[in-house]
C-alpha cells in the first residue's frame, strides 16, 4: 500500500469496528496521508470559512485580512501539529492520551465530558441549520423533521467510523469545491478582481488582534482534536503534511473567497449567495458544506463519551452504540429547537479548549513525566500499565489558563489561553509539582 494512495487501510480483526475508542491504533490500520488529509481539508471546507471571511471582509481591507488569516492559522498549524504528532505517535484519541499527558485519568474524564458536549452541541447546531436550509431550498416536510432526517444521515455515516468518514470526505469534498466555486465565480465575475482587492471594508473596521481571533479561535477546537484524526496516520511526517495542505487550503483558499465576496457584495450574507442557488446544486452544496464538519463532531463526541464512561464507570458499551445515543439525542434536541439557545454556552465551553491543547504539549514534550511508561508500552501495543489518578495541580493550571484566555483584554485570547497553560506546566513541572504519587493500575484492554 502506498502511502499516499491507498483509500483504506486493512483492519485488526477485535477493535476495527470500534475504532479503537479506547486502545492503540495498531500499524496495520493506518491510512495514506491523503485519505487523512481529505478529512482535515473537508472540516475546513464549510460555510462556516465563507462566513468568517465575509466577517473579515466586512471590517479589513484584502491585505489586512489576510495578515489576521496568517497570524491566526500559524496558531492553529502549531498547535494542530504538536499535539497530532503525539497522536500519531502514540495511536491514541485525544482524551485518552490525556490520562498521560498532565491530565491523569479522572482528568481525562472531564476533559472527555468537556469535549463531547461541546462537539456534541455543535453537532445539533449544525444539524438544525442543515435542516432549516432543507427546509427552505426543498420546501416539503416541516423544518424540525428535516433536522431528524439530516442528524440521522451523519450518525449513520459515523457509526462506520473513520472508513466511512474517508468515503464520505471524498465524495463531499470535491463536489462543494466545484459547486461553491462554479456559484462564486459567477458573482465574482461581475467585478474587477483588483479593484475588489484595493476597495475599502464595507462595514465598521477590524482590528488585526481581533480578527485573528476570529480565525484561531473558529477553529482551535478541531486543532486540538487532532489526535482523533491523525491516530489513523503512519508518520509524523505525514501529519506535518496533511496539517499544512489542509489548514492552509481551508483557511486561505475558503476564507480569502469570503473577504473577497464581502467586498463585493457589501454584506457578510455569504449564505444566502450560495445556498439559494436554485434546486439541486444549492441543495447538494448545503449539504456538503455541513457533512465534513458535523461528521467528525459527533465522531469526536463520541470518543470523549467514551473516555468518561470508562472512567468514571468502568464501562466499555463500544463506540459504535455510543455513537447512536448521542446522535439521537443531538438530533432530537436540534428538532426541538433546544440547541440554538444554547450557543453562547458551547462558545464558553470553547474558552475552556486551548489550555487543554498547551498543557498535553508541555506534558509531552518538555516536562516528559510520563513518556518512558508511554514509549514502554507503544512497543507492545498495549497501553501503560499505570496511569495517574487525579492531578490538582493540571486542574488548577486549566481553570486559570481559561480565565485569562476569558478575560485578558489584550492579544488573541485562545492563544494567551494556551500559552499561559504551556508555560505554568512546564513551571509545575520543572518545580516537582506534577509527580503526584497516586498512580492506579490502568484497565486491561
Amino acid at each position: 500500500m502506498s502511502n499516499s494512495g491507498a483509500m483504506l487501510a486493512p483492519q485488526d480483526e477485535g477493535l476495527a469496528r470500534d475504532d479503537y475508542a479506547l486502545q492503540r491504533v495498531p500499524a496495520s490500520a493506518r491510512y495514506g496521508w491523503m485519505t487523512v488529509a481529505v478529512q482535515r481539508f473537508g472540516m475546513l471546507s464549510a460555510l462556516s470559512q465563507f462566513l468568517l471571511g465575509a466577517t473579515l471582509g466586512m471590517g479589513m481591507r484584502f491585505w489586512e485580512a489576510v495578515l489576521a488569516i496568517t497570524l491566526g492559522t500559524v496558531i492553529l498549524e502549531v498547535v494542530a501539529i504538536a499535539i497530532g504528532i503525539a497522536g500519531v505517535r502514540e495511536g491514541l484519541s485525544t482524551t485518552l492520551l490525556a490520562r498521560w499527558t498532565g491530565f491523569g485519568r479522572y482528568g481525562a474524564g472531564v476533559v472527555g465530558v468537556v469535549i463531547a458536549t461541546s462537539l456534541l452541541g455543535w453537532f445539533g447546531v449544525q444539524s438544525a441549520v442543515l435542516g432549516a436550509g432543507l427546509a427552505s431550498l426543498l420546501g416539503g416536510p416541516p423544518v424540525w423533521l428535516w433536522s431528524v432526517i439530516a442528524g440521522l444521515i451523519i450518525t449513520a455515516i459515523v457509526m462506520h467510523g473513520f472508513a466511512g468518514m474517508a468515503w464520505t470526505a471524498w465524495i463531499t469534498v470535491p463536489a462543494f469545491l466545484a459547486l461553491t466555486s462554479w456559484a462564486i465565480a459567477v458573482e465574482l465575475s461581475k467585478q474587477s478582481l483588483g479593484a475588489l482587492v484595493a476597495s475599502a471594508p464595507p462595514g465598521p473596521s477590524l482590528g488585526l488582534a481581533e480578527g485573528a481571533t476570529l480565525v484561531a479561535g473558529g477553529f482551535i477546537v478541531g486543532a486540538i482534536i487532532s489526535p482523533d484524526m491523525t491516530r489513523f496516520n503512519r508518520s509524523a511526517a505525514d501529519v506535518v503534511k496533511q496539517t499544512v495542505v489542509g489548514m492552509t487550503l481551508g483557511e486561505y483558499v475558503i476564507a480569502l473567497v469570503g473577504v473577497l465576496l464581502a467586498h463585493a457584495l457589501r454584506t457578510g450574507d455569504i449564505l444566502a449567495i450560495v445556498t439559494t442557488t436554485s434546486g439541486v446544486i444549492g441543495t447538494i452544496v448545503l449539504v456538503t458544506a455541513t457533512l465534513k464538519i458535523n461528521d467528525w463532531n459527533l465522531y469526536a463526541a463520541s470518543l470523549g463519551m467514551a473516555n468518561v464512561l470508562h472512567t468514571a464507570f468502568g464501562l466499555r458499551p463500544g463506540r459504535v452504540l455510543i455513537t447512536v445515543v448521542l446522535g439521537a439525542v443531538g438530533t432530537a434536541l436540534a428538532a426541538a429547537g433546544i440547541m440554538n439557545h444554547l450557543i453562547d454556552f458551547f462558545i464558553l465551553l470553547g474558552v475552556a479548549m486551548p489550555p487543554v491543547a498547551g498543557i498535553m504539549v508541555a506534558e509531552y514534550y518538555v516536562v516528559r513525566r510520563w513518556r518512558p511508561e508511554l514509549e514502554a508500552s507503544a512497543a507492545t501495543g498495549d497501553l501503560p500499565s499505570a496511569t495517574p489518578g487525579w492531578m490538582p495541580v493540571t486542574l488548577v493550571i486549566w481553570l486559570g489558563a481559561a480565565l485569562i484566555g476569558k478575560y485578558l483584554a489584550w492579544g488573541i485570547p485562545a492563544l494567551n489561553a494556551l500559552v499561559a497553560a504551556f508555560v505554568s506546566y512546564v513551571i509545575a513541572g520543572k518545580l516537582g509539582l506534577t509527580d503526584f504519587p497516586r498512580r492506579h493500575p490502568a484497565e486491561p484492554a
